[in-house]
């Protein structure tokens, strides 16, 4: 059976390629200055037209390595297994730490138990909550290097390309929007919790306003989840320098309408009947379902529709982390309750988006739209509503690989509209 998880949940398998982004971007300050309330972003300003080529001069392009953004084991090959992932992510964290001072260490590494974790993630700008660790802006080109460098080894290829696009996102719109006040999307930061090994439990958290990665890692178990993990995308469509159209979401777009459209209308009815729920950063979550579709409504091919939709949160690392995430989410997967409103087909100049929740024992993830721009317009492109997504993946029975309550510290937690996802 588990052959068969690492056969059916292989990510090249599972998700639609996305255009990578250009070469990742140590993202500087000095970008956009975000308004927000307690939907996590709102407000908005005037238009203006993008110019050709985008503003760099408060940014280095860094490329991270010479090679694709896969994760490798030490023999150069794609790593297919947790126990790679997690040798391959030490050891590049351990490169990273030598490339700093002694002042840059103390600053980035914490104790495993250090509250911190729990309180330096969120969807808010970092001006409102502050992250852990190194911003990025503030390393040396080696140093900003190496910091991407861990991203790579920990992350699979479908999975980094998210993640750049997400992160040149929070450039594109630094250069072109409307708002030119010092600001916050282009500063995203790195930090560890516990000392990087490959035989004990250690966690990577990496993230800036569209993104919050917290990953932790235990070798003597070969374990890595994700939970809690922050995904968003503002906007959803951009053209980088090369001219190429990005589309961070899309692979999430194509798998959640995939899943949609596999339904009966007495499906997609009792789909819709419910409320969609959202467990934010800063909020203890009791992670309750609500009304809804439940996994036993489903045939077994939506069944893995489903799982397929999930992976793009719970696959984001080798092959093996994520067959064993599936197989334990699948096994409650009967009592797990799926909510939907918004939009029902995959057609972004219609509508104001789409918004779904996934409650059960051992998964919950909630995809909201966003219907503000933050002060975030540029002319001609969605930057609200499908333009402007918050996510979150947690796991009600692993969070943190250690426990289901948050510290709600930084009042500005959760409630209806995505208070923190």
């Amino acid at each position: 059976m588990h052959a068969g998880f690492l056969s059916r949940f292989h990510r090249s398998d599972v998700d639609t390629p996305v255009h990578r982004a250009r070469p990742l971007t140590a993202l500087a300050a000095g970008a956009v200055l975000l308004s927000v309330t307690l939907t996590g972003c709102a407000g908005a300003t005037a238009s203006v037209e993008p110019t050709a080529t985008a503003t760099t001069s408060v940014t280095q392009e860094v490329t991270a390595t010479t090679t694709a953004a896969t994760t490798t084991d030490t023999d150069g090959t794609s790593a297919t297994t947790t126990a790679e992932t997690i040798t391959d992510t030490a050891a590049a964290a351990e490169a990273f730490l030598a490339t700093l001072s002694d002042e840059q260490r103390d600053a980035v590494l914490y104790a495993f138990d250090d509250e911190t974790k729990t309180t330096s993630w969120s969807n808010f700008p970092v001006t409102f909550v502050q992250r852990a660790g190194l911003n990025l802006a503030d390393l040396a080109d080696e140093q900003k290097t190496a910091a991407l460098a861990v991203l790579e080894s920990l992350l699979s290829d479908e999975a980094h390309a998210t993640v750049v696009g997400i992160m040149n996102g929070d450039q594109y719109l630094a250069d072109y929007s409307s708002s030119g006040d010092a600001g916050v999307l282009g500063q995203y930061y790195i930090a560890f919790f516990g000392d990087p090994s490959d035989t004990s439990s250690w966690e990577v958290q990496f993230g800036g306003h569209h993104l919050g990665i917290n990953a932790t890692l235990d070798g003597s178990t070969d374990a890595i989840t994700f939970a809690p993990t922050h995904l968003g995308v503002q906007p959803a469509v951009y053209t980088d320098d090369s001219g190429t159209e990005i589309q961070p979401f899309d692979g999430i777009y194509t798998a959640a309408f995939a899943f949609y459209n596999s339904l009966t209308a007495e499906q997609q009815a009792t789909l819709t009947s419910g409320d969609v729920s959202m467990c934010a950063p800063g909020d203890t979550c009791d992670f309750s379902a609500g009304a809804g579709l439940t996994g036993a409504d489903l045939t077994d091919s939506q069944k893995q529709l489903l799982l397929e939709l999930m992976a793009n949160w719970v696959g984001m690392a080798d092959e093996q982390t994520t067959a064993d995430a599936l197989a334990k989410i699948e096994a409650t997967l009967d009592t797990t309750v799926i909510a939907w409103s918004g939009e029902t087909t995959y057609d972004m100049t219609t509508g104001d988006g789409i918004n779904f929740s996934i409650s059960g024992p051992n998964v919950y993830i909630a995809f909201q739209a966003q219907q503000g721009s933050a002060g975030a317009d540029v002319a001609g492109v969605t930057t609200s509503g499908w333009g402007h997504v918050h996510t979150i993946y947690r796991d009600p029975s692993n969070d943190y690989a250690s426990s289901v309550e948050q510290q709600a510290s930084t009042g500005m937690g959760g409630g209806p509209g995505g208070g923190g996802a």
